[in-house]
């Protein structure tokens, strides 16, 4: 079934396939597994809907031996029972995740920072996901696309980003077949998005990126010992790791670490 994120709930309680979860009057994140359902309790306000529960629920499901599916489920649950309406849900989520983006209180703001100043003129970015990084270089007049293989976050971010002042661009797209022409975009991102896909698939990607970028194409990942299996995670990096990538395009490249491992691919 597919998952629309905007789709009408009752109040305080969203389910989707095997995933319940339910807003109760007091208590914290709570799991409960009976066969194959999973039902997640909480009583989270509006202020607490930000990507700083990603941190809390990643805890929490990782620990209990569940995956992406159920991750994903999980979040998307505890913003649409938290707010009643869809649409002002999903506008509270975003906004409180920017405003921790920009002041640095987000675990991922050091990334978003470093990515923001590595970026040249016009932007498309691969695999956006929620689109908090697209959103965030169209804050500062940056002309950005989006672009991700699931179609519900792109219906998702065309929804929210006016109600947020934000104009920007999306595809629905596989990041290794992009519909767009040669030097398209001036940078092209790719923002923790390689460790998600194998070795082929990720060279595919970079391959795509680099046809697309005019000027340069910038590749930022985690640094685990473990891939992490309820983010979707099906490989681990290394800075050795990622000079060889950077070598094999024959293209001028820089390897650093910020916060993680980061790729600079002059295009």
């Amino acid at each position: 079934m597919t998952l629309d994120s905007l789709a009408p709930c009752a109040p305080g309680l969203w389910s989707h396939e095997h995933v319940t979860v339910e807003r109760v009057p007091s208590g914290p994140i709570t799991l409960t597994q009976t066969g194959d359902l999973l039902h997640v309790r909480h009583s989270l306000g509006p202020e607490s809907l930000s990507e700083r529960l990603v941190a809390e629920v990643t805890a929490s499901i990782g620990g209990a031996g569940f995956g992406q599916t159920e991750f994903e489920l999980t979040m998307v649950g505890l913003v649409r029972s938290t707010v009643p309406d869809a649409l002002e849900s999903w506008t509270v989520y975003y906004r409180n995740s920017l405003t921790e983006l920009l002041d640095g209180t987000a675990d991922f703001a050091p990334i978003h920072d470093k990515a923001a100043e590595l970026v040249r003129g016009s932007v498309l970015d691969l695999g956006s996901c929620f689109g908090f990084l697209p959103l965030r270089l169209a804050g500062a007049d940056v002309p950005v696309t989006a672009t991700d293989i699931l179609p519900g976050t792109m219906t998702l971010l065309d929804a929210v980003a006016p109600t947020l002042g934000f104009e920007i661009e999306t595809l629905v797209c596989d990041a290794a077949d992009v519909p767009v022409p040669d030097d398209y975009a001036d940078t092209v991102t790719a923002v923790h998005l390689l460790e998600h896909v194998d070795q082929a698939a990720g060279t595919a990607m970079l391959a795509e990126a680099l046809r697309i970028a005019r000027e340069r194409v910038v590749v930022a990942v985690p640094y685990e010992d473990v891939a992490s299996a309820c983010h979707g995670h099906v490989r681990t990096f290394d800075a050795q790791a990622l000079h060889a990538l950077g070598a094999s395009t024959g293209r001028p490249f820089e390897v650093f670490d910020h916060h993680g491992g980061w790729l600079v691919l002059e295009a």
